[in-house]
């Protein structure tokens, strides 16, 4: 039996002979002998049980993570508090053993779990149709601008803002290889877009217009300006938005936005060292029906009694494939889960706070970073929990120093943005305490 496909050598031979190949290594002889392994694969033997425990234990251990530090770094996933009654309910049978919910018959609770999801999204951007989550809020906004172009006439171009996360214009340009879309990027100017450079860039045949507020800088950007020059030559509005800031922010809706999505990762979603997570994906109403994935809605049985059930699915496996608006495989249910018992728990009220902890927070950090005198602002706008700051010490070195004093420092700009040589991004949420910023706002200007 091959020690990984578990078929015997008779069936092996069997199948060899049906496609009529002699033996296995023909089936590859296609790839170059140069790149093949030779001498197989280094595999240790394996290990008992009590010895396995063990091993993983160690490797485990060998991880930091930001339980054993004061945690300053965003950059697109964020350390939120998250209510431990979360994990007490996601950790369910019934809700983290189900897969899909297609038999409505006796996935009611899973259906209502991902209905109500649904309509805390839609409150909170503002939106008509929030569906039921998706991988990240990465692949959100690529399918925002799928969908856009689907839905356009004779029309080419994507504009992104280059203050849109950089992973996320990754993918974008990634989902519109192949389908002759030109996307082109606006430059920003003192950290926000260059709304005069997307009047000039913005025409008849532009498709959609994407940025990110607050965008990667943590700057809060001017949505109505934006929105007001993608309607004028009939483009689509896509915002990428922080949930969070939505506590004390104007919904993207009332700037006019056709699509808002992005990362529900700071409700109630552990930073998981990347993930996963979850992406969030609300539209206009006329949109409905070419968005991603599925939606739940809600109806009535043969009795009359409420009931919930899978209403749209414009997925691949559901419609003729060329009909599909997408190649999404499943909905990040579990996440989503604990994104609305968050919202749950907390309440309107709750989200305000914490939003504004998360802004006065920063705030505060920001004016004692400052303060020391080794740090100037990168650029002068308004933020909400993450800032840019430029120090004339090397931002790894700085870093460095601070993780052996117990902190996550801010992020490197420059890895992404190669002119902004000494920019330092650093994240501050409602679970900083006074004393945390005060030691790591007095560290980081001892080392600089």
């Amino acid at each position: 039996m091959h020690k990984y496909i578990p078929n015997t050598d008779a069936e092996i031979k069997l199948m060899l002979e049906t496609i009529g190949v002699n033996s296995i290594e023909e089936l590859f002889l296609t790839i170059p002998d140069e790149i093949k392994k030779k001498n197989g694969c280094d595999i240790p033997k394996g290990m008992s049980e009590q010895e396995l425990v063990v091993h993983m234990r160690e490797l485990a251990m060998e991880n930091t993570s930001a339980y054993d530090l004061i945690c300053f770094l965003g950059a697109g996933t964020y350390d939120h508090f998250i209510p431990s009654a979360i994990s007490s309910l996601t950790s369910r049978s019934e809700f983290y053993t189900a897969y899909t919910p297609y038999q409505a018959e006796i996935s009611q609770g899973v259906l209502q779990a991902i209905f109500e999801y649904q309509t805390m999204i839609c409150e909170l951007t503002g939106m008509e149709a929030a569906n039921a989550s998706m991988y990240d809020g990465v692949s959100a906004t690529a399918e925002a601008c799928a969908i856009a172009f689907i839905s356009s006439r004779k029309r080419n171009k994507i504009i992104v803002s280059s203050t849109v996360q950089p992973e996320t214009r990754e993918v974008i340009e990634t989902y519109m290889n192949g389908r002759k879309v030109v996307i082109e990027e606006i430059p920003f100017a003192d950290g926000e877009t260059d709304y005069t450079a997307l009047e000039k860039m913005c025409d008849e045949t532009t498709v959609a217009v994407c940025i990110q507020s607050p965008n990667f800088f943590g700057i809060v950007e001017n949505m109505d300006k934006v929105g007001e020059i993608a309607h004028s030559k009939g483009a689509a509005f896509i915002v990428n938005t922080d949930l969070i800031s939505l506590g004390i922010l104007k919904p993207p809706a009332e700037a006019g936005a056709d699509f808002v999505v992005g990362d529900a990762q700071p409700l109630g979603n552990p930073m998981a060292f990347g993930g996963p997570h979850l992406g969030y994906f609300t539209a206009n109403g006329k949109y409905i029906r070419k968005m991603p994935g599925r939606i739940v809605g809600e109806t009535t049985d043969t009795n009359g009694n409420k009931g919930y059930v899978l209403t749209l699915q414009a997925r691949e496996q559901h419609i003729r494939r060329e009909k599909a608006t997408s190649n999404i495989c499943s909905n990040h249910a579990l996440n989503a889960l604990a994104s609305t018992i968050y919202l749950s728990i907390v309440g309107k009220e709750g989200i305000k706070e914490i939003a504004l902890r998360c802004a006065n927070n920063a705030r505060y950090t920001h004016e004692k970073l400052l303060e020391t005198g080794k740090f100037r602002d990168l650029f002068n706008k308004p933020f909400f929990k993450e800032f840019a700051l430029e120090a004339d010490t090397d931002i790894d070195k700085l870093n460095k120093a601070l993780f052996k004093e117990g902190y996550m420092g801010g992020f490197k700009i420059d890895e992404k943005y190669p002119d902004l040589t000494g920019g330092w991004l650093v994240a501050v949420t409602e679970k900083r305490t006074k004393t945390e910023i005060d030691d790591f706002s007095l560290k980081a200007g001892e080392t600089v």
